[in-house]
């Protein structure tokens, strides 16, 4: 898959257009070789930066996944640092949120606003002093300067630029006002900001995935037009706040950051902090910079849309496990041979074999996920087990006060609290593997939650269970004995199971000469019609099992899916499962053979 890379600095000429996408394959090519994929020696300190401007998603957990499994794969420190400092975006509630979220889905930061350490405070919005030293010292070595330019000229600029077709970035209008003038009308009060002044060649750097990156391009239509493009990106806006790229590097620097892995579409960023770095005289951390999540349509995952929120995901029943598990199965490559992977396995194997370019997320893999988790925690029977339980209780128990899965549903003869939840770990017990969320769960298996309507047999609909008709009238009244005759206490999976087989070895052994006696041609309408489409020789005892199956299926399950018959009946109870089976066979009896055919068949027998 392709990758644009965007870097944002100059040339030697000020009419050489500074931020543009470019491209050295044979140079990165030979570089990528060079590239260490282990994890360092030494202990990593990392960092999650975001922003309270939009809540928790998709892209962004993966962006603290791995950053928290680099920090635990080397014995380092992971941290959390708020980057609030854009006031007006900035949501009431994504704060709190951010750490409740970070939280459910299993990461815990060693530093951060809510556990202190030694580097705080980790809230940019309370570091504002320090941002505006370093401003200062910049402004005193000349590596920035200050803009004077109104919101109103910047506004035309951009304008004009884009007429030509050119990018809005600066011209270095105020780069020529002589320092003592720039101090004095900073002192009586002239709004300004503090911009970067970015070297002619960006600083070049070795990304942990796309090797050598920081070979410029010219942009030749704004030499041709005379117009000089600078990026110079403002550090310190007229309120004193700072912007991303001064806030990031000073704190990363005193956080004493050592590798920094985020989205591609920060590449663009990274020569301009590269270039502040080099200003102070500091050591710059590591980059490994991952391709983004996109949609179907190719679209980047976004915070202020909504898109994919983490929240959303816990609400409908996702477990933080497999959706940890999900993001980190994009754009990182791993040896197992399963994909399916808990946080303690993916710390144990985790290493720096980032993939290149974007990646379309597909939403059946978190549902494989799902499902393999839910088995996992039904055979171990542990707290999970029990918390999926309780959750799944608790979802059903509000849909059979208040319905909303099914907002016209009338529900008969529901369950209640400890019954409930009973029936509910034992068909989970049965049914883990297959186990998405609490609705689909409870759309899948109704039938044992409250007295789902037996369907009507219909010409065109189920025709394999067209069979109760004939084959129901022959084993039903041996199966309703059987079943019938067992007592509560000996009312069990293995002994239901065991007397649904001798029922069906009963009826098979009294009728073993039934295709002899009846030959086809002589077969009546109605048993043509069940087996038209379905051929199940009745007099294999396997098929005549079958067919016992089926039948008790379209009673008890009422035709739904689910686990074998005899263990649904033990989950439902004895008087539950015979009420089902009598209503069975009083719809059997309504819906007998026509008077007519029935003549018919007479006569030809």
């Amino acid at each position: 898959m392709r990758v644009r890379i965007f870097l944002a600095f100059g040339n030697h000429s000020p009419t050489v257009r500074l931020s543009r996408a470019f491209s050295s394959a044979s140079r990165l090519g030979k570089v990528d070789r060079q590239i260490n994929q282990q994890l360092p020696s030494s202990p990593a300190r990392t960092r999650f930066a975001p922003s309270p401007t939009g809540y928790l998603h998709l892209g962004s957990l993966r962006t603290a996944l791995f950053n928290y499994l680099l920090a635990k794969a080397t014995g380092g420190q992971f941290l959390l640092r708020v980057e609030d400092t854009d006031k007006k975006r900035t949501i009431a509630d994504a704060e709190e949120r951010l750490y409740s979220d970070l939280k459910w889905a299993g990461l815990q930061w060693d530093e951060g606003p809510d556990v202190g350490g030694p580097h705080g405070p980790y809230k940019q919005s309370e570091r504002t002093t320090l941002y505006q030293e370093h401003a200062e010292k910049l402004l005193q070595s000349g590596h920035a300067y200050r803009c004077f330019c109104s919101p109103e000229k910047l506004k035309e600029l951009a304008r004009r630029r884009a007429s030509l077709g050119l990018p809005s970035d600066y011209d270095r209008t105020c780069d020529g006002i002589p320092r003592t003038q720039s101090d004095e009308r900073a002192s009586a009060g002239d709004p300004f900001v503090i911009r970067l002044r970015v070297p002619s060649e960006p600083p070049e750097y070795l990304d942990l995935v796309y090797g050598l990156v920081g070979k410029p391009n010219h942009n030749k239509k704004a030499q041709n037009l005379g117009e000089a493009l600078y990026e110079d990106p403002v550090l310190l806006k007229s309120d004193g706040l700072p912007t991303y790229h001064l806030a990031n590097v000073v704190d990363d620097h005193h956080m004493d950051i050592t590798h920094v892995v985020r989205a591609a579409e920060w590449m663009s960023s990274t020569p301009k902090h590269l270039t502040l770095y080099n200003a102070f005289g500091w050591k710059a951390p590591h980059f490994a910079h991952v391709g983004l999540l996109q949609d179907s349509g190719r679209q980047k995952f976004s915070k202020r849309k909504g898109d994919l929120d983490v929240r959303r995901f816990g609400d409908q029943g996702i477990f933080p496990e497999a959706l940890l598990n999900y993001v980190a199965l994009y754009g990182w490559s791993h040896s197992h041979k399963s994909d399916v992977l808990s946080l303690p396995d993916l710390i144990a194997s985790f290493d720096m074999k980032f993939t290149k370019g974007n990646t379309i997320v597909e939403p059946h893999k978190l549902m494989y996920l799902q499902k393999k988790y839910a088995a996992k925690y039904a055979d171990e029977g542990g707290p999970q087990f029990e918390a999926l339980v309780d959750r799944v209780f608790e979802a059903i128990q509000q849909e059979f006060r208040t319905p909303s899965w099914h907002p016209e549903a009338e529900y008969q003869n529901p369950p209640n609290g400890l019954e409930l939840r009973t029936r509910v770990a034992n068909v989970l017990k049965h049914t883990a593997k297959n186990y998405i969320t609490p609705p689909d769960f409870f759309d899948n298996y109704s039938y044992f939650f409250y007295d789902v309507p037996l369907p009507e047999f219909k010409d065109g609909s189920g025709e394999k269970y067209a069979i109760c008709r004939e084959i129901g009238a022959e084993l039903s009244g041996s199966i309703e004995f059987a079943l019938g005759t067992m007592r509560p206490e000996d009312w069990s999976e293995s002994a239901l199971k065991e007397a649904i087989s001798a029922a069906v070895e009963e009826v098979e052994a009294k009728n073993k000469d039934f295709r002899k006696q009846i030959p086809a041609k002589q077969e009546s309408p109605l048993l043509k019609h069940a087996f038209q489409d379905v051929d199940i020789p009745i007099l294999n005892i396997k098929e005549a099992y079958k067919a016992a199956q089926l039948y008790l299926r379209w009673g008890i399950a009422r035709g739904g899916s689910g686990p074998p018959m005899h263990t649904a009946m033990a989950i439902l109870g004895r008087e539950v499962s015979l009420q089902r089976l009598y209503e069975l066979h009083e719809l059997l009896q309504a819906e007998a053979v026509k008077p007519g055919e029935e003549e018919e068949a007479k006569g030809k027998l």
